[in-house]
Order: structure tokens, then C-alpha cells, then sequence
């Protein structure tokens, strides 16, 4: 089941991506913070219903114990949604997504394991075409750029600043993978479910501050009900979280890259709804991602 999860959670999490890029606006420089109060509030409300559906018994030091994970993945997020104002999101998504990557390596060096050479294969796969994936899109907005004698949307710039987003992203988030696939898989220090409902009520808690930062600090105007594209990314973003803990805990090395691919998702909705065009080979990279996830899919079933 690990293996649907990670399908689940790639493409939830892609489709979020369009929606963090539409609600991050340029002129705004706290939207970060309105994207994070927005997707905090809504796990906040998923973890709530959930503890209560599944009649679970939460320990609230449950977050005192995954605050490491909830910390490097909240933080990386925040980035990351700084970032969007800068980078376009064909961009932003692959570069980000190679934290599959990083944790990968990581739990495969701290924590070896027998492999196939489908598995193998799989993720060699995967992490070619989402890293190629990047360098073909770096490569075509370069191109944009010189070809255009017209003024570009700030949100589409690329600069030194707007590409070291995406990278701390991937970084950050690469470490705080490998530290989740510790605690879900390898040492088993946290089931699934309280390391869902500790992440979440983290994440809410987190909503509140920021929250309380905008309206009582800043006085930002604020209305959560108007903000329909951070609503729709919030939702999104919960919906992958929660297939993520089940991929994680049933086999992190692996499912790591392959929940990466969800950057191959963002670029194919960023080419249907943003109206960003796509080169022949960037098809290709995706065409690669896609084998290499099929090598992963049949893996699963032998």
C-alpha cells in the first residue's frame, strides 16, 4: 500500500503547488504567512476530526517528541512559499522536489538495506528526471528572458535570491524526510497517526501565531473565507499529508524519491491552468519520471 500512498501523496501535493503559486501574490510580502495561517488552520481542523472519527487517544507530548520533523518540514514550507513570489513554479517544483533525493541518500547511508535492482533502478530514475527536469526548465526561462524585450512579471523573475528559496527548501526538507522516515520506519518511535495529529496541531499552532502576527501586529486585512486559492492549496496539502505518513512508515528510502515525483504533477497543471509552455524535452524528463515510477509500481507488486 506504501506505493499508492506515494502516488497519492505525489499528486495531491502537485496540484497544491499550482494553487500556492496562484495565491502567492508579488506585491505582498506577507503572503508566505497568509499561506501559512491558511494551511494551518485547515490541518488544524483535519486533525480535530480526525482524532474524533477514529476515536484516538492523543498524547500531547506526542508533539514535544516529532517536533524536529514538524520543525524542518514547517520551516522548509515557509521558504518555500516565500519563493513562489519570485520563481516560477515549472521552476520552483523540481528543484524543491530533489529532497527526495537527499533523504533518500541520507537513509540509505545511515540506514543500508537490502534493495532489488528494480528498487534501484526505480529511484535512479525518478531523481535523473526530476533533477534534468529542472535544469531543461532553468534552461528554457533563460531563454524567455533574453528573447523578451518586455517587462516580466515579478513573480516569474529568476535571480540568485529567488533560486536559493527553492534550494534551502529542498535541503531542509530532505533532512527533515529523513528524520520522519527514523522516526515512521526505521526506529519506529511514533506510529502514524500520532505523527500526523502531532505534525498537524504543530502546523496549527503555528496558523494562530501568524496569525495573531498579521491582525494584531501588522494589521493585515485577512478574511480566511475570501482566500480561495491558499483555501485550495490548504486542502490539497493536508490531503498529501495524510497519505504521507503511510507512505513513509511503510518504506521511507523508497518512497521518498517517488513521492518527489509530485514536482512532474506541478509542471503538467502549470502548463494546463498557468498557460506555461513546455519544450519537447521536458517531456521527456517527464516521460522518465513516469518509467521510473512504473519500475517503482512493479517492485511493490512482486
Amino acid at each position: 500500500m506504501w506505493f499508492i500512498f506515494s502516488i497519492l501523496t505525489a499528486f495531491a501535493w502537485g496540484a497544491a503547488n499550482l494553487f500556492y503559486k496562484k495565491g502567492s501574490n508579488p506585491d505582498d510580502k506577507f503572503s508566505h504567512l497568509k499561506i501559512v495561517t491558511m494551511v494551518g488552520f485547515v490541518m488544524g481542523i483535519h486533525a480535530v476530526c480526525y482524532l474524533f472519527i477514529k476515536d484516538i487517544t492523543f498524547d500531547p507530548f506526542d508533539m514535544v517528541r516529532y517536533f524536529p520533523v514538524s520543525f524542518m518540514y514547517i520551516l522548509s514550507m515557509t521558504i518555500g512559499y516565500i519563493g513562489l513570489r519570485y520563481i516560477e513554479l515549472s521552476i520552483a517544483a523540481p528543484v524543491q522536489n530533489s529532497a527526495g533525493a537527499v533523504s533518500a541518500i541520507l537513509l540509505f547511508i545511515f540506514f543500508p538495506r537490502e534493495m532489488s535492482f528494480i528498487d534501484i533502478a526505480g529511484i535512479i530514475i525518478v531523481t535523473i528526471g526530476v533533477i534534468g527536469l529542472a535544469i531543461f526548465e532553468k534552461q528554457a526561462e533563460d531563454r524567455a528572458l533574453k528573447e523578451a524585450n518586455e517587462t516580466i512579471d515579478p513573480k516569474y523573475q529568476l535571480s540568485v535570491l529567488a533560486i536559493t528559496f527553492p534550494i534551502l527548501y529542498a535541503l531542509i526538507d530532505g533532512v527533515g524526510t529523513f528524520a520522519d522516515g527514523i522516526y515512521l520506519d526505521e526506529l519506529k518511535l511514533i506510529s502514524e497517526d500520532a505523527a500526523l495529529l502531532a505534525y498537524e496541531f504543530t502546523f496549527f499552532i503555528v496558523a494562530v501565531l501568524s496569525y495573531m502576527y498579521l491582525k494584531f501586529v501588522k494589521k493585515e486585512t485577512f478574511i480566511l473565507l475570501k482566500e480561495r486559492d491558499k483555501g485550495a492549496a490548504a486542502i490539497l496539502e493536508t490531503t498529501g499529508q495524510f497519505f504521507y505518513v503511510f507512505a513513509m512508515a511503510g518504506n521511507a528510502i523508497i518512497a521518498a524519491p517517488l513521492i518527489a515525483a509530485h514536482g512532474i504533477f506541478s509542471v503538467i497543471l502549470s502548463r494546463i491552468f498557468l498557460k506555461e509552455v513546455m519544450s519537447p524535452r521536458q517531456y521527456i524528463m517527464i516521460a522518465i519520471v513516469m518509467l521510473g515510477i512504473i519500475f517503482l509500481g512493479v517492485s511493490e507488486g512482486l
